[in-house]
């Protein structure tokens, strides 16, 4: 398996234990130390603590809606490699950024990021409509 393959199945795998709500899953994605995550509209999350924690409770929202992923984009250097993409979340999208780095032979989160972009509208505005 290639680095960037490898990379895209750990970046797969974030997005799989976020689905489950599974928080074993998680938390084997992370790396042991010098981890943080900035959620949308959230302060920083710095350690894995901190990280882990909060995707508990965000696992325990029953309203929390799923993620999807696309154009994900790899940037890989010798032993840290970044997949940025788009994540659709209930409508919006957000650009964001998983950083990872090697141990040994497996990738493991340093940080994950994510914020609002602006999209397409769907249909055209109605020019005609007031405001």
């Amino acid at each position: 398996m290639t680095d960037k393959t490898a990379l895209l199945a750990a970046n797969s795998a974030y997005y799989q234990a976020f689905l489950a709500r599974d928080n074993e899953a998680m938390a084997a994605l992370w790396a042991p130390d010098g981890v943080s995550c900035v959620h949308p509209g959230w302060p920083p999350l710095i350690g894995r603590r901190a990280v882990l924690a909060c995707y508990a409770d965000i696992f325990r929202n029953p309203l929390q809606e799923p993620i999807a992923r696309g154009q994900e984009t790899v940037i890989l250097g010798e032993s840290e490699g970044r997949v940025l993409c788009i994540e659709t979340v209930g409508g919006g999208a957000l650009a964001a950024t998983n950083w990872f780095r090697r141990f040994e032979d497996r990738w493991l989160l340093l940080h994950h990021q994510a914020s609002p972009i602006a999209i397409p509208a769907r249909e055209p505005p109605n020019r005609n409509a007031m405001h």
